[in-house]
């Protein structure tokens, strides 16, 4: 993945995938805590998703994933995914909240570095 010059390495980000079920998603999360890509992963199942998909309008039940790290993990978390991800094409996300209670960014970098 190319190098990405607007995230701030010193900032949270919270990185958004979907997967097809409960199983890949906790194996998922448990890798990128268990690595120390993450510090905290929460899986909300009963997802619907719509979307186009090979001419196709399709719709599946999935899980999303949400990953709190920083912006120094981003080429690693975003690489990890992508090589460990059941998709062809997994949904690859990051935004980085304005706000957040300095103690949970202390501890979120402490956890990921």
């Amino acid at each position: 993945m190319p190098h990405n010059p607007l995230v701030n390495p010193n900032k949270l980000l919270v990185v958004f995938t979907s997967l097809p079920d409960m199983e890949s998603a906790k194996s998922l999360a448990r890798a990128l805590v268990e690595s120390r890509m993450a510090a905290c992963v929460q899986l909300i199942d009963g997802v619907q998703s719509v979307y186009r998909w090979d001419d196709k309008v399709c719709e599946e039940h999935e899980v999303l994933l949400s990953a709190k790290t920083t912006g120094t993990k981003w080429l690693e978390i975003s690489q990890f995914i992508q090589d460990h991800h059941p998709y062809d094409l997994p949904e690859i996300l990051a935004f980085s909240p304005e706000q957040y209670a300095a103690q949970y960014g202390e501890w979120v970098q402490a956890e990921v570095n």
